[in-house]
């Protein structure tokens, strides 16, 4: 914004020359607050690191939430039958038995029995290889897939399992949802708390670099002052001058972390064949934030401008308040 100071813009019976009186720059129909300054740069710095730091937090949480809709998608469909070995029992008789059972429960839609092999492997990660599983009552699972649509009430499945399969149990990981459920609440809360604590830092760096402005700039306004500028002009100024500034961070805070998560992304993809890259994939997935990701990046930009130009002027009023 340039300020112009003819003549017919005083009030009431401004002297004539009050003009003469402005300084060089304000004269020279420069802006109040130039933008290209060690102090604004300085500012833009600091808001672009802020806004880098805030969409990053954003983006994690993005990826936790997406992933961990993932996880409780698959793991809703899927419930296991553990059928425990008992004495004078066949226990692959069970096993068949179970899995039967479960085919003529309504809403399953696959069933698979894992063998006593596939049992043992899934306990060596706990007690090693080598060992001799033939004679440890090693539990058999069945896992069974549920079709799509509405969640079947497994209710019935339960009490036909207790009736007619000894040793037999249920688990349908509403516990194990449960959990996941929280632990995703848990991060984004922790996630949205972050973005709120930075971009809160933000608006103390504008308010502080805004005090810094008004006092380089106290003779002009000053002289604003005495040919009859109101408070909310000069505010609107200031305001004006700090929201570009924290558009010009927000957006370069924001490209960055776009290209943060972008490179992570492609990393992730280029070690997909390791195991390390296999865990880093099952816990978020391919790194991708989608459009709702990017969305959530460009808002906090915004929000990051927002909070500049309007911490600038509270600033600026607060000040010429005091002063007035």
């Amino acid at each position: 914004m340039t300020l112009h100071t003819p003549a017919s813009d005083t009030r009431g019976s401004a002297p004539a020359d009050a003009a003469e009186s402005l300084p060089a720059t304000l004269r020279r129909n420069a802006p109040l607050v130039p933008l290209d300054t060690a102090s604004g740069r300085a500012l833009v710095a600091v808001i672009a690191i802020l806004t880098f730091l805030a969409a990053l937090c954003a983006g994690a949480a993005e990826l936790v939430s997406a992933s961990s809709a993932q996880w409780r998608s698959s793991v809703a469909r899927e419930a296991t039958i553990q059928v425990r070995p008992r004495q004078g029992r066949d226990i692959e008789a069970d096993v068949a038995r179970a899995a039967a059972v479960a085919r003529a429960a309504p809403g399953v839609q696959e069933v698979r029995a894992t063998s006593h092999e596939e049992s043992a492997r899934l306990l060596e990660p706990w007690l090693g290889a080598g060992l001799d599983f033939g004679e440890l009552p090693v539990p058999r699972i069945v896992v069974v897939r549920l079709g799509e649509g509405p969640r079947p009430d497994l209710a019935p499945l339960r009490r036909a399992l207790a009736e007619g399969v000894p040793g037999a149990t249920l688990d349908d990981h509403a516990q194990w949802l449960a959990r996941l459920s929280t632990m995703a609440a848990t991060v984004v809360g922790v996630g949205v708390g972050l973005v709120v604590l930075v971009i809160a830092a933000a608006g103390l760096a504008v308010a502080f670099a805004t005090r810094g402005a008004m006092a380089g700039n106290r003779e002009v306004v000053e002289v604003l002052h005495f040919v009859g500028a109101e408070d909310d002009y000069i505010a609107r100024a200031f305001q004006r001058r700090f929201f570009q500034l924290g558009l010009v961070g927000g957006g370069i805070g924001g490209l960055a972390a776009l290209a943060a998560i972008g490179g992570a992304g492609a990393l992730a993809a280029a070690w997909r064949a390791s195991p390390a890259g296999d865990q880093i994939e099952a816990l978020f997935g391919a790194f991708a934030i989608g459009w709702r990701g990017i969305a959530i990046v460009v808002l906090i930009a915004l929000a990051v401008s927002a909070v500049a130009g309007a911490m600038s002027r509270i600033t600026v009023r607060q000040h010429l308040a005091a002063a007035g």
